[in-house]
């Protein structure tokens, strides 16, 4: 459980430092603890869209991450913030990435703070 909570927390940072480095991926909210609250619930539907529908779209497009040598793997991280993004938008969260090369941009954010983050970050096990 303490895993979980610490990857959810790094995912809300990088998600945070994502929309404080990109115009078009924006968060608004009244107040600061309904931005934070916000950004903790998309953190949990980001982490959710990588647990289910991430490996699958790896395994659909894995001649062309080999083709590529993984850097397909960015398009995958793209791909998985426009669909957070959007899933997002369907529960009322005002969370939005605005076109395919930002979600590239910001995924690569993402993906180099989450990392730094479990690193400096405590494991749970």
């Amino acid at each position: 459980m303490m895993n979980f909570l610490v990857k959810t927390l790094a995912n809300a940072g990088a998600l945070a430092v994502a929309v404080w480095l990109l115009d078009k991926i924006t968060l608004t909210g009244d107040s600061t603890g309904k931005e934070i609250g916000t950004l903790i619930l998309v953190a949990l539907i980001f982490g959710v869209v990588n647990l289910l529908v991430k490996p699958f779209v790896k395994l659909l497009s894995l001649p062309l991450l080999i083709l590529t040598l993984g850097l397909f793997t960015l398009v995958v991280n793209a791909l998985m913030l426009l669909l957070t993004s959007w899933l997002a938008d369907q529960v009322d969260l005002s969370f939005h990435v605005d076109g395919f090369w930002t979600a590239v941009l910001g995924a690569l954010i993402i993906s180099v703070v989450s990392w730094a983050l479990n690193v400096v970050l405590p494991d749970g096990d």
